[in-house]
């Protein structure tokens, strides 16, 4: 596998079942490398095989997120091809795409009524126009947007906290959703009217933090009456996870929502209502401020108009009644795939399961409603289901991902088969699960471990060991673009993935150890899982380098203060100071947990394990160190990179910034990620290079 690979590969995602089960849509997008462009088009495949997979948009631009009609004869899709990003649809039966919105702020997410007469859609309005009739709104949105394209002087003001989020500025703008009636004529559809904003106010309606986002944030009530939808906190929101499910009628004019889960003081989103229109599931939290608590699938009747019906049966004061409760695992994604029946993901030892549940009328479940089975090994994700067809996106670490189909016989087919013949082509790495390194407590920690191609077990091979982000988070047996252990494993090295503490997969008390503990037995679990490697025959113990992003980068920073078992280190975004990181990150509610509090409250645990307290180890130990780090990285902003840098540089430890000025929390940009890949291997290449020896 070579690098440019990574490029050439179909990039797969977001799935649609038709309603009628015919059909399955899904988006594929292709890289040109040399423009530092992508295209994203839109393909159908047919789910008894009569038609291979075939684009039915090329626009040149981004064609994503396909939805079929309740009659399954037409698509609704986003594309940016006239401009700006708007609202498109395509009849199945041939003919040209039609736009459906001409917002000057854009309509993005859009869903249809049960009876395919509206559309629900979201855009980012400025509030304070957002209660006047719609001509008159747009107007005042557009002449805003444009004094802002062209002011002269280069300023932003702030009044209030989460004015960024991840990369971007915020620029006052709410996301609200918008209603808007269609008509059908000879060629297809079209807008009866103009669009509504339903969710008016200075208020989100749309989660602005990815983390309680889902494939589906809204939706329709039944009879097509109210929209149901994942709302941020009303207020704190910077530092609270309320996430809630509201409810507003489809006419409505009122800046005050009807709350359906005000019992949870935590998270609550991604409403789906059953085919039936008699049950809505969600995904529910229970510790308010928490972002890593456990995921539970939750299940209410509810009324046609969407509002909830009160569960007799339940125990608990809140709404609903949790299907998963003696489920020790998060629950991902979810679907209906009949009228009393779910589907949902849950993270296992490093990969996915899928899991059914039956819910009968008294929503009363028991241990042996569920089951579960899994498909092909690895990730599981955007799952659509209809008419005894479900289909999803599954991905292993020697598989990029394809869309998968499942039909009423539990057979599972790869459909799309984007990457089949590339994926053919390429010598891919051999992977293992290790599941038995022993960790303190009495407890035990999994690792993958992958074999470069052509592997001599009588040889002696140096090792990359690659810590994971979140910390809530884990490695799976899934694929990535942008850390791809196969492209790492390919250079020569034996890749090292360990799951220590507060990784996701392995029950919520693992996950749990690490808050608070950064530093403590995540670190010695890391450290149990460098020494099980120095044992492996094949294993070069003088060359091994490290490297990870997010909390990944500040396990490099932990590493770089405290031990000399690395050749070199790689830390990209991460975290340096705890307490500089407070002020400056946009989601304040993170670190708060993390550290039990406000940093004036608690400042001994923002300073026990934070790396630049014990900065003057750099010099001690002068481990080699490659520091990316990029401008609009509002997540662990820029400062951290800056700072590290210094301290490095000031006690002469051999060091190098990368800096990308136009990237945030990752790097995406073809042409980024093609240098970035140049600058950690020719790091590796000079500190750890990847010849093997004879043993």
């Amino acid at each position: 596998m070579e690098v440019e690979d990574l490029f050439r590969f179909r990039r797969i995602a977001d799935v649609d079942v038709s309603p009628d089960g015919r059909w399955v849509a899904y988006q594929v997008t292709d890289v040109d490398l040399e423009k530092n462009a992508t295209r994203t088009c839109i393909y159908l495949a047919s789910t008894d095989g009569s038609l291979s997979p075939r684009a039915i948009t090329n626009s040149g631009k981004k064609d994503s997120r396909p939805r079929f009609s309740p009659n399954s004869k037409t698509i609704l899709f986003q594309s940016n091809r006239s401009g700006s990003m708007q609202i498109w649809s395509i009849e199945l039966d041939g003919g040209e795409a039609r736009q459906l919105t001409t917002l000057s702020t854009e309509a993005t997410q859009a869903t249809w009524a049960p009876d395919g007469r509206s559309i629900a859609f979201a855009s980012s309005v400025f509030p304070q126009f957002s209660e006047l009739p719609f001509a008159e709104s747009e107007a005042a949105n557009k002449k805003l947007l444009d004094q802002i394209a062209n002011r002269n002087v280069s300023v932003r003001v702030f009044d209030r906290l989460f004015y960024r989020h991840w990369d971007s500025y915020v620029e006052g703008k709410r996301q609200h959703l918008f209603v808007l009636q269609l008509k059908a004529n000879s060629l297809g559809l079209e807008p009866a009217g103009s669009p509504r904003d339903v969710t008016p106010g200075d208020r989100d309606a749309v989660p602005t933090s990815s983390t309680f986002s889902s494939s589906q944030d809204y939706c329709f009530s039944n009879d097509g009456t109210g929209l149901i939808f994942t709302a941020p906190p009303v207020k704190d929101e910077a530092w609270s996870t309320d996430y809630g499910l509201c409810r507003v009628q489809t006419d409505n004019q009122s800046t005050t929502w009807q709350s359906l889960t005000a019992g949870n003081p935590a998270a609550d989103s991604g409403p789906r209502i059953s085919p039936n229109g008699k049950f809505i599931a969600w995904r529910s939290q229970s510790i308010a401020g928490c972002e890593a608590d456990r995921w539970q699938l939750r299940v209410s009747p509810i009324k046609a108009d969407g509002t909830l019906q009160r569960v007799t049966s339940s125990t608990e004061n809140r709404e609903g009644v949790s299907l998963t409760a003696e489920l020790d695992s998060s629950i991902n994604d979810f679907v209906w795939t009949s009228d009393t029946e779910l589907m949902f993901v849950s993270d296992r030892i490093g990969e996915h399961e899928l899991w059914q549940v039956n819910v009968d009328t008294r929503l009363a479940p028991r241990k042996t409603d569920m089951r579960s089975e899994r498909y092909l090994g690895g990730i599981v994700m955007s799952m659509s289901s209809a008419a005894g067809q479900m289909a999803f996106v599954s991905s292993r670490m020697d598989q990029p991902p394809e869309v998968f189909l499942r039909s009423g016989n539990k057979t599972v087919a790869n459909l799309s088969q984007a990457n089949t013949e590339l994926s053919s082509q390429i010598a891919w790495a051999s992977q293992e699960s290790v599941k038995t390194i022993p960790i303190e407590g009495n407890r035990q920690m999994q690792m993958w471990i992958l074999k470069p191609p052509g592997f001599d077990p009588n040889k002696k091979y140096p090792v990359v060991y690659l810590v994971h982000g979140g910390p809530q988070g884990a490695w799976e047996n899934g694929w990535s673009y942008r850390w791809c252990p196969q492209a790492w494993a390919a250079k020569g090295y034996v890749v090292a993935l360990p799951n220590p503490r507060g990784s996701t997969g392995f029950g919520q008390k693992f996950v749990e150890e690490i808050s608070g503990d950064w530093g403590g037995k995540c670190y010695r679990d890391l450290m149990a899982g460098v020494d099980y490697l120095e044992t492996l025959p094949f294993v070069d113990s003088d060359r091994i380098a490290a490297a990870g992003a997010s909390f990944g980068g500040y396990m490099m920073n932990w590493f770089a203060v405290s031990t000399n078992r690395f050749k070199c280190l790689i830390t990209h975004c991460s975290v340096w100071n705890f307490e500089s990181m407070w002020g400056t990150t946009d989601e304040l509610w993170f670190d708060e947990h993390e550290h039990g509090g406000l940093p004036w409250e608690h400042p001994e645990r923002y300073r026990e394990y934070s790396p630049h307290v014990k900065a003057g180890e750099l010099g001690k130990f002068k481990t080699p160190m490659l520091v990316i780090h990029n401008d609009f990285d509002f997540r662990c902003p820029i400062g951290q990179g800056h700072e590290l840098f210094s301290a490095l540089q000031r006690q002469g430890v051999p060091s190098r910034f990368v800096n990308f000025s136009n990237e945030g929390h990752w790097v995406l940009q073809p042409a980024n990620s093609q240098r970035w890949h140049q600058e950690v291997f020719g790091w590796l290449d000079k500190y750890c290079p990847a010849h093997f020896s004879e043993p």
